[in-house]
């Protein structure tokens, strides 16, 4: 009944007239700049923060809200139709929505992606209302030395869905660790790896990585080719929503990566990033059925599960948040900072002193999904039209867009050669055949892996086995052991090279 009690004052709160202009603003906002490549929500909200001054509190973080949970809808569309991660969480969603884009589904593909993260959200919502507090002791539970372990397994299944050698995918989770360990050692102060060039003492960005090796590589690759040849936007698109049997496939995905999203989100760093992977690794672990394309070739599962993941990931991500003050993500820390412009401290007090804004925030989620999936299903078509420019005119567009992007998140011109560098490395593992996707993952989840072993073992002083006398660690370690090994096996390691050979 205390539930029911809260979400009446919560939506009595968010159906005002200024609190749902605010949502509306926010997501129209959050689904534009997720579908330009290179403007995340992370520019956008710290763009848009000393503008939040002026409005209410409750009105501000709802349109902070829709910006994030805005971002997450848009990045899906730009990855798909350009081959961007407009987001770090975009990144498996390239893997098949842009295959399916390439031969004509780009349709169906954004459909998928739609109504998964509509469905995600709504269900992550609810679990964020009905569980917020009895969820934070989860986290409690997981000191360095879990996150640590956590983000193994992660790097691990990152290695069971890349396509292509075991030994490549290895070795470009490699190259991202030590590309995300570039810029400043948080505990000492000095700068590593960066070769005297004072731009890189404050690391590498993700958006120059992801924008160089992905965008600028896809261009470099296709310019390459003869017109005729190129496999970019040419295929003609076929029908703009899934078929029957789409849904039969889509339905069950949307499913177990929503439910995978929901517990990984309440995880502090990089929640719906690793819901993204793990819901995309689970799906290709399940059977494919007669007839069904397989994955990294343009599977509808491989589109609909890591997008529902991440869409139920961000929407948990406020768990803790609003209950324990711990901004989970980067986005999440400028939240705590809109929250401090207001006077409001974040932790387990907001839900007491303030329920309006806890309450009102997560009502107006659900009302922000909804006018999501309004806004975003009908511009499908819009879209799509996007497949029928000529690519001589295509390509220099997204090189501006991607310079704009960079250029706007530090104004500084350094971060445009480095995307261009970066461009040609992507350039380089096309032509290797070699998967980017774990680059990234290992570079997003490398410096977040070094400060926990840093804290496990200054917690343990200097005793490595904390991370196998801890249970919690142990099983996390365990399975990822358990994982590799069975990819290791000569059997799976067969089916796996079947599985991932393209037409």
């Amino acid at each position: 009944m205390d539930l029911i009690t809260n979400l009446s004052l919560g939506f009595g709160v968010a159906f005002t007239p200024i609190n749902l202009m605010y949502a509306f603003i926010g997501c129209l906002l959050g689904t534009l700049i997720g579908v330009l490549p290179g403007i995340g929500p992370l520019a956008t909200i710290a763009m848009l923060l000393p503008a939040t001054y002026a409005l209410p509190p409750v009105s501000a973080l709802i349109m902070l809200a829709g910006i994030y949970y805005g971002a997450q809808y848009g990045g899906s569309t730009t990855a798909i139709l350009v081959n961007l991660p407009g987001e770090s969480s975009s990144v498996v969603t390239i893997i098949d929505g842009y295959q399916m884009a390439r031969k004509g589904r780009a349709g169906p593909a954004l459909a998928a992606a739609g109504l998964g993260s509509f469905f995600a959200g709504c269900v992550g919502t609810l679990v964020l209302a009905a569980f917020a507090v009895p969820l934070t002791e989860v986290a409690f539970k997981f000191g360095p030395a879990e996150y640590f372990s956590l983000m193994i397994l992660g790097l691990i299944g990152a290695v069971v869905l890349a396509s292509g050698s075991l030994l490549k995918a290895v070795g470009m989770i490699l190259l991202g660790l030590l590309l995300g360990l570039v810029g400043t050692d948080v505990n000492s102060g000095v700068a590593r790896y960066s070769l005297d060039i004072p731009e890189l003492t404050d690391g590498i960005g993700f958006i120059v990585i992801g924008m160089g090796v992905f965008g600028y590589g896809e261009i470099i690759s296709n310019l390459g080719k003869d017109e005729s040849q190129r496999q970019v936007f040419t295929a003609e698109v076929k029908g703009l929503f899934p078929t029957g049997e789409d849904f039969k496939r889509m339905i069950p995905a949307i499913l177990r990566g929503t439910a995978l999203g929901s517990m990984l989100g309440i995880l502090p760093g990089g929640g719906a990033v690793m819901a993204a992977f793990a819901a995309y690794t689970i799906e290709k672990k399940t059977k494919l059925q007669p007839g069904e394309v397989p994955f990294g070739q343009g599977n509808i599962r491989g589109v609909a599960a890591p997008e529902s993941a991440n869409n139920a990931a961000s929407q948990t991500s406020f768990i803790p948040l609003l209950t324990l003050g711990i901004p989970p993500n980067a986005v999440m820390a400028l939240m705590v900072g809109a929250m401090t412009i207001h006077n409001i401290q974040p932790g387990p007090q907001v839900m007491t002193s303030n329920p309006q804004l806890f309450w009102g925030l997560i009502a107006s989620m659900w009302i922000g999904n909804a006018m999501l999936i309004i806004l975003n299903l009908p511009l499908i078509s819009m879209w799509i039209k996007l497949l029928s420019v000529p690519y001589r005119w295509l390509f220099p567009a997204i090189v501006l867009f991607c310079a704009i992007g960079v250029y706007s998140t530090n104004n500084n011109t350094f971060d445009i050669w480095m995307v261009a560098i970066f461009g040609l490395v992507g350039y380089t593992f096309i032509k290797l055949g070699m998967e980017p996707a774990p680059l990234l993952l290992g570079f997003i989840l490398g410096p977040m892996m070094e400060e926990n072993l840093r804290r496990a073992l200054l917690l343990s002083r200097g005793d490595w086995s904390v991370f196998v006398t801890r249970g919690l660690s142990a099983t996390l370690l365990a399975m990822a052991a358990l994982l590799l090994l069975i990819v290791l096996l000569p059997s799976i390691k067969k089916k796996r090279e079947e599985a991932f050979v393209e037409d």
